[in-house]
């Protein structure tokens, strides 16, 4: 089993621990990492595009010219898709993209990012993240006894609301409880990390 340092809030080491093999010890899978991230881009498409087709476009109620004895093509409306200022045919209309991949190959996108940070040296577990009020400064301060310089995804248990709060200003920070992680956030962030008791939960639902 892979084990990882285990920091404190100051940045000094408290230790190892050891992960979960089959979670953070797999070989990583790419192409489902693929599939997972092209799904979770497609549930955040709006999907509100709408056009009017020749039904809604106002106007055009009465016949243009007569059917017969003028000479020129036969007309219905002047709102039919040929005219200009005409209805759209087959265009977009309000859609939802969303869409879901089997719960095993879901599971299995997830495990592979998180081997993959740890192959990379990207994972940071820290003891706990503890703070008395709502403080984006100290947080700041955390980020920076770990090292860490580049965008970070911080997962932390369900009630940590202290750091939450604190954590949601600083650019290229994203922080969720543990039972929000997305392949793509970790894909989007190069440092993962992860309070104690998050890491024990998140191996709970992953197993």
């Amino acid at each position: 089993m892979p084990n990882v340092a285990l920091f404190k809030q100051d940045g000094t080491q408290n230790g190892e621990v050891t992960l979960n093999d089959a979670i953070f010890g797999i070989e990583p899978n790419e192409n489902v990492v693929f599939d997972a991230i092209i799904m979770q881009r497609a549930s955040l498409r709006q999907g509100n595009h709408s056009v009017k087709n020749r039904s809604a476009v106002r106007g055009g109620g009465r016949k243009p010219w007569a059917q017969k004895g003028t000479g020129r093509a036969r007309q219905g409306s002047i709102r039919s898709p040929q005219w200009r200022g005409g209805g759209i045919v087959f265009g977009p209309t309000p859609r939802s993209y969303s869409y879901k991949l089997p719960k095993k190959v879901r599971r299995l996108a997830i495990k592979s990012v998180l081997s993959t940070k740890v192959i990379s040296g990207d994972l940071i577990v820290v003891d706990a993240l503890n703070f008395d009020a709502p403080k984006t400064k100290e947080f700041a301060q955390v980020l920076k006894n770990l090292n860490v310089n580049s965008k970070a995804f911080i997962v932390v248990e369900n009630d940590n609301d202290f750091a939450t709060l604190s954590a949601r200003n600083l650019p290229g920070v994203k922080i969720v409880a543990f039972d929000n992680v997305t392949v793509l956030d970790v894909v989007a962030h190069e440092k993962l990390i992860l309070t104690q008791t998050a890491l024990t939960k998140l191996e709970e639902v992953l197993q």
